[in-house]
C-alpha cells in the first residue's frame, strides 16, 4: 500500500487538496509563515500511519504541534488538513485492494481500520497536547515579563532606590516581588529600599503574610525597607492581622517625605 500511494503521490495531493479546500486556499501562506510543507508532511504522516510506527508519530505530532503554536498558525485549518488525510487515505486503500484483487476478510478489514484510524487519533492527540503546553508555556513567560516589568526598581542614589506598588497584588505577583526585589539590592547593592504602596488599595491575608516575608528577606539581605503611603483600609487589616512591620520596616506617611530625608 506504501509504494501504491508513493507511486500515486500526484493523485494523492489533488485528493487532498479537494477534500481540505480552506486549508487548500493558505497552503503556500503556511510554507511561508512556518516552513511547513504540508504536502510533503502528509506524505510521511501516511508512511508511519501504514508502517504502525507508534514512536514515529508520537515524535512527528510533537514537533507539528510545537511548528504550529510557534508560528500562531489556525488550528481549524490542521484539523480540516488531517481528516482530508484520513478520507484520502481510506479512499486510495480501497482503490489498491480493488486493483490488486485483494481478498476481502472482514476480520482483517476491521483490524486495519482499528490500527490506522487509532494512529491518526494519536497524531492529533499528541499534536494539540503539545500546541496547548508550547502556548501555556508561551503566555507564561510572557506574564512573568510583564510582572518584572511592574516591579521597577528605580534607583536615586547609589546606596538608595524606590519600589513603587501600584494596582492588585496577588500572591504570584508578590513572588514576583520578592524575587526582582532580593535580585536587585544584591545587583545594585541597595542599603535603602523605599517600598510605596500608596497605588495599593487592598491585599488578601496570604498577601499580606507574604509582603511580610518580603521584608524579612529584604533584612537578610543587609538592606533596610522603608514602607509609604499606606491607605487607611489596609492598615485596619494588618492591624487586625496583628501584623505592624515595627521590626522589620521604617513607616513614613508619603514617598516624597522619604525621598528628601533619605537623599539629604
Amino acid at each position: 500500500m506504501i509504494d501504491y500511494i508513493t507511486e500515486k503521490r500526484g493523485l494523492f495531493q489533488q485528493m487532498l487538496l479537494k477534500e481540505a479546500v480552506n486549508v487548500a486556499e493558505v497552503i503556500n501562506d503556511i510554507l511561508k509563515q512556518g516552513n511547513i510543507d504540508l504536502l510533503k508532511n502528509a506524505e510521511k504522516l501516511v508512511v508511519y500511519i501504514l508502517e504502525n510506527k507508534d514512536a514515529d508519530i508520537v515524535s512527528f505530532g510533537k514537533q507539528e504541534g510545537v511548528l504550529w503554536a510557534k508560528h500562531s498558525l489556525t488550528l481549524a485549518f490542521k484539523l480540516e488538513w488531517v481528516q482530508a488525510i484520513r478520507r484520502t487515505l481510506w479512499t486510495l486503500i480501497y482503490e489498491y485492494q480493488t486493483k490488486v484483487s485483494f481478498p476481502s476478510i472482514r476480520e482483517d478489514f476491521f483490524e486495519l481500520e482499528k490500527k490506522i484510524n487509532n494512529n491518526i487519533d494519536q497524531f492529533l492527540n499528541t499534536f494539540f497536547l503539545n500546541y496547548s503546553y508550547f502556548k501555556d508555556e508561551l503566555i507564561h513567560s510572557q506574564r512573568k515579563s510583564v510582572e518584572h516589568l511592574s516591579v521597577p526598581v528605580i534607583p536615586i542614589s547609589p546606596a538608595v532606590a524606590i519600589l513603587p506598588l501600584i494596582g492588585t497584588i496577588d500572591s504570584c505577583r508578590m513572588e514576583t516581588i520578592e524575587e526582582k526585589v532580593l535580585t536587585d539590592i544584591a545587583k545594585v547593592r541597595i542599603n535603602t529600599l523605599i517600598m510605596d504602596l500608596s497605588g495599593i488599595i487592598d491585599m488578601d491575608m496570604d498577601v499580606i503574610h507574604l509582603f511580610d516575608k518580603v521584608l524579612d528577606g529584604i533584612d537578610m539581605m543587609g538592606c533596610k525597607a522603608v514602607i509609604t503611603g499606606l491607605r487607611p483600609e489596609l492598615v485596619k487589616k494588618m492591624i487586625h492581622l496583628g501584623i505592624n512591620f515595627n521590626d522589620k520596616a521604617i513607616k513614613k506617611g508619603t514617598l516624597q517625605q522619604s525621598v528628601k530625608e533619605y537623599l539629604m
